[in-house]
C-alpha cells in the first residue's frame, strides 16, 4: 500500500511539474506559422486578386506561409460562414466584401450573424458603383432623372449589377423617399445588363462596369452609389452629396471570428497600415479601378455593423422579401 501511494505521489508530483513547465513556455507570438486568407469567389477575379497580393505581402512581411484558399458559392455566404465557425486565433480569415456582410444575410439563409460572429480587421478599397445612363439619353443630371421619373410612373427602366445587392437596395430607396416609381428589370450581372443599357432596353443602370465605357463617352455618370467620389469624375455627385437615405460603401477588407485576441488584431492592423501605403498596394488599387480607402479595425467594425443594421430596416420598407 506504502508503494501503492508513493507511485501515485511520484505521478501527481511528474505532472505538476509538467504543468508549471507548460505554464512557463511564452505564448506562442503571432503569426508563428501559417495563415489562411479565405475568398468567397473562383479564382481570377477581382476579389481573388486582392486577396493573393495581400498574401504575397504579408508573406513577405511575416515569414511565414500564408495561402489564399477559394470557397466559392451561395454569393461568397459559404466563405463567410466558414470563418465565423473558425478558431479566432488569428490564423483564418475571409476577405470581407459588401454582400455577405451586410446585405445577403438579409435576403438568404445564413448561419452568422454579421454584428456578432466577425472581427473585422482592415478595409483597404471601394469600387466605385455609379448610376449612368447612355450619352445620348436626355438626362443630363441625376435630379432632372428623378424629377421625369416621378413624373411618369412606372416608365423609368432601370438596373443594377447584382440583384437585391447594396446597390438595389440604396437605389430603390432614394426612389421611395423621392415618391418615385420606378421598374427595376432583373439581370444575370453587370455585362448583361450593360448590353441592355446601351440596346435601349433599360434607362438607367448601376454598376462597376463603367470605366472603359465613360472613357469611350457611350455613357455619362448620373452619381456615385457609395458615399465616396471617383477620384476620376470628382464632379459626380454622391448619393450621400444628393441627401439620398443611404449611401453604401462597395468596400473590400479582411476579417477574422469575433473574440481575437487584442495582440494578434495589433499586429494585422500594423500590417495593413504599411501595405496601404506600400508602391505595390498603389499598382493593385489601379488595376482593380477602385479607389484606396483603409479604416483600421475600429473604423471597419463600425462602419460594416452599422450598414448591416440599416439594410436591416431598409429591406422591409422597401417591399423586398427574404428568399
Amino acid at each position: 500500500m506504502v508503494k501503492f501511494w508513493f507511485r501515485l505521489l511520484a505521478v501527481l508530483f511528474a505532472s505538476l511539474v509538467a504543468a508549471a513547465a507548460a505554464l512557463a513556455q511564452p505564448a506562442e507570438k503571432f503569426p508563428s506559422r501559417q495563415v489562411t486568407i479565405v475568398v468567397g469567389f473562383a479564382p481570377g477575379g477581382g476579389g481573388d486578386m486582392s486577396a493573393r497580393w495581400i498574401a504575397d505581402f504579408l508573406r513577405e512581411r511575416w515569414k511565414v506561409p500564408v495561402i489564399v484558399e477559394n470557397k466559392p458559392g451561395a454569393g461568397a455566404t459559404i466563405a463567410a460562414a466558414h470563418t465565423a465557425r473558425s478558431k479566432p486565433d488569428g490564423y483564418t480569415v475571409v476577405l470581407a466584401t459588401s454582400s455577405p456582410f451586410t446585405v445577403a444575410p438579409h435576403f438568404q439563409a445564413v448561419n452568422y450573424d454579421p454584428a456578432k460572429d466577425f472581427t473585422y480587421l482592415f478595409q483597404f478599397l471601394v469600387s466605385a458603383q455609379p448610376l449612368f445612363v447612355k450619352s445620348d439619353s436626355q438626362f443630363k443630371t441625376m435630379p432632372e432623372l428623378m424629377t421625369w421619373a416621378k413624373a411618369n410612373p412606372g416608365k423609368l427602366f432601370w438596373s443594377t449589377a447584382a440583384t437585391n445587392g447594396a446597390t438595389h437596395v440604396s437605389t430603390q430607396a432614394a426612389f421611395k423617399a423621392a415618391g418615385i416609381q420606378a421598374t427595376y428589370v432583373p439581370y444575370k450581372g453587370g455585362a448583361d445588363a450593360m448590353r441592355a443599357l446601351l440596346g435601349g432596353d433599360i434607362q438607367a443602370l448601376v454598376a462597376a462596369e463603367f470605366p472603359p465605357y465613360a472613357a469611350a463617352g457611350t455613357i455619362r455618370l448620373l452619381a456615385e452609389s457609395g458615399p465616396d467620389k471617383i477620384p476620376e469624375y470628382p464632379q459626380v455627385p454622391t448619393y450621400k452629396d444628393l441627401g439620398f437615405p443611404v449611401s453604401v460603401p462597395i468596400f473590400y477588407g479582411i476579417a477574422g471570428p469575433a473574440g481575437m485576441p487584442p495582440e494578434v488584431v495589433r499586429e494585422w492592423n500594423a500590417a495593413s497600415a504599411d501595405m496601404v501605403r506600400s508602391a505595390g498596394f498603389k499598382e493593385l488599387v489601379g488595376k482593380l479601378k477602385g479607389t484606396a480607402s483603409y479604416k483600421n479595425q475600429e473604423e471597419f467594425q463600425s462602419t460594416t455593423v452599422s450598414v448591416f443594421k440599416d439594410m436591416a430596416r431598409l429591406v422591409p420598407e422597401l417591399g423586398m422579401k427574404k428568399d
